[in-house]
């Protein structure tokens, strides 16, 4: 049965894990080896149950893990070429690991076939991931994007599962103490998603058959649990949670649990 293990999630670190104890794939690795392991080990998962880590973009909340976790286990990893290029280059990868460009490939790890769309985000090349998993269901992983592009729009559609970035509030960031070249980069196109303009897309994922919703990514410093679930939750006033749709809110380090889709 499928399932999706939110080990960490927010500004200063991501990771992810789709599959089951007895295998499955990590997506991005931004924290510490011993933090992965301990939080794969708090959801009976052993390190040898992932088969391959799929890395979104080189930012360090989501690779400040990676050299570590491919000198310890020699794992695959998966990526845009350019991404990939830039981590082999900055010593991220250890030699022992093969690096695979997943552009434009559908690709077969840990019981499930994975193929990525692109995202626009401040970086060399930045992407999400759509997920075919062996019980035929779809998810995605969409964090790290200033605005929902068509292609976006596509991966996401038909996918029971998504977890989705819900970055920022909007007056929170503004009116908060970040310098202003850091407000107008997240809040540029190649930027961050709003809590606001995540409900948008949400509820068009939810007409089109989502039913299950993650919200992701969120800034300690310019949101709160609270604040996206209840910003989201206003714009999906046409339909009924617990009914149409299941939501729930990544958490910054996982204690245990997964969402089963």
């Amino acid at each position: 049965m499928a399932r999706l293990y939110p080990l960490f999630s927010s500004s200063k670190g991501n990771s992810t894990f789709i599959g089951t104890e007895k295998g499955g794939i990590l997506i991005d690795c931004g924290v510490s080896f011993k933090r992965l392991s301990d939080a794969l080990e708090t959801n009976n998962i052993p390190l040898s149950a992932v088969q391959g880590v799929f890395i979104t973009h080189e930012h360090s909340d989501h690779v400040s893990g990676l050299a570590m976790l491919t000198k310890k286990t020699g794992i695959p990893v998966y990526g845009q070429k350019r991404t990939l290029q830039r981590l082999c280059d900055e010593n991220k990868i250890a030699a022992s690991s093969h690096v695979i460009d997943i552009t434009g490939k559908t690709i077969s790890c840990g019981g499930s076939e994975l193929s990525c769309f692109n995202t626009p985000h401040d970086t060399i090349q930045s992407c999400g991931y759509r997920v075919h998993t062996s019980d035929d269901k779809y998810c995605a992983v969409c964090t790290d994007l200033g605005h929902v592009t068509s292609e976006v729009n596509e991966a996401l559609t038909g996918c029971r599962m998504v977890l989705i970035e819900a970055n920022y509030d909007d007056y929170m960031l503004r009116t908060g103490p970040y310098p202003l070249y850091l407000k107008e980069r997240i809040l540029s196109q190649n930027g961050h998603l709003s809590n606001d303009d995540c409900a948008v897309q949400v509820g068009k994922l939810i007409e089109c058959g989502t039913t299950h919703i993650l919200l992701g990514h969120l800034s300690q410093d310019n949101n709160h649990p609270r604040i996206a679930d209840e910003a989201v939750q206003r714009g999906l006033a046409c339909f009924t949670r617990g009914k149409d749709y299941l939501m729930g809110v990544a958490p910054v380090e996982t204690t245990g649990g997964a969402v089963i889709f």
